[in-house]
């Protein structure tokens, strides 16, 4: 199971959630975020892979983002279509492309097919008035329904008090295709600024 610490915005911070080795760092380039970053990066270790999340961006402007902070994987959470995740691949070859889909009680997983082959991962967050880090849980039996062979991001306000509700769910058929958990505003001391040691006992309890 991989882990994606989101939201990431503090030089010192990224180097401490660093230390903890994460599988994906995520970087929010929504300038209306409050978790919106445009400092610098620190070098972190190569094993985890930077990822750049964006909201309805032209295709140059995140092409021009991979190339300056060296991202491995783009996270696409607003209205982008299958023709725009297509380009995106083809134009920034080898970078993995999550595409987000927003889930409250109910999902038509129909909508999945045309990005089936156009994208390397789902992922699958709470829906509410922002696009992700609202900071509260979907219903995850909808995923008993899932009927894709696609590997998914869980994602959707988890926090440490949710570490038993996901381990239980990764018992489940349903978490089959499960490929990581994603984590933010349940371990902020403040939008941005991940805490080390909550972060910590999460990845041991999991």
């Amino acid at each position: 199971m991989k882990l994606k610490v989101c939201g990431m915005k503090y030089h010192d911070n990224m180097l401490a959630v660093a230390n903890l080795q994460p599988d994906y760092m995520g970087y929010i380039f929504w300038e209306p975020s409050s978790r919106y970053f445009n400092g610098s990066m620190p070098k972190i270790p190569d094993n985890i892979k930077k990822v750049g999340v964006f909201v309805d961006t032209s295709l140059s402007d995140i092409i021009k983002t991979i190339a300056t902070y060296d991202l491995q994987a783009v996270q696409l959470h607003g209205k982008e279509s299958p023709d725009f995740c297509k380009a995106l691949g083809a134009t920034a070859q080898g970078i993995e492309i999550i595409k987000v889909f927003s889930i409250k009680d109910d999902f038509d997983f129909q909508l999945l097919t045309p990005y089936e082959k156009v994208c390397d991962y789902f992922l699958f967050d709470t829906k509410g008035k922002l696009p992700g880090g609202n900071g509260y849980t979907f219903s995850w039996e909808v995923l008993q329904s899932y009927p894709s062979t696609k590997p998914y991001f869980l994602s959707g306000g988890i926090g440490l008090e949710e570490a038993g509700k996901v381990a239980d769910f990764l018992s489940r058929p349903e978490s089959e295709y499960c490929y990581a958990i994603d984590v933010n505003s349940k371990f902020e001391i403040k939008p941005g600024e991940k805490d080390i040691a909550l972060l910590k006992a999460f990845k041991q309890n999991i």
